[in-house]
């Protein structure tokens, strides 16, 4: 089955135009990376150069905010993470 990463409209283009993607992963982390592995341009979109989220990222696990520890929360097969922006700053 897999998890099941919904790509926002902002990194759509970069992917191929695709909306979603099916990745495995027993990590968040895990999951970004394997979605990174299948589209490489979108790694600097998913992961600052520290390796944590960029500013503005945030994430959601089955409509659920995954703050705080975003990259470290555990998935499991049918999970669907759900990658949004806020305008940082004001």
């Amino acid at each position: 089955m897999g998890i099941e990463i919904n790509i926002p409209p902002f990194m759509q283009h970069i992917a191929g135009g695709v909306k979603t993607a099916e990745v495995e992963g027993k990590t968040v982390a895990e999951c970004l990376a394997a979605l990174a592995g299948q589209y490489p341009e979108l790694k600097p979109r998913l992961f600052s150069p520290r390796g944590g989220l960029p500013r503005g990222l945030n994430l959601f696990i089955n409509g659920e905010s995954a703050f705080p520890g975003e990259l470290s929360r555990p998935v499991k097969d049918g999970d669907r993470i759900h990658i949004a922006y806020v305008t940082v700053g004001g």
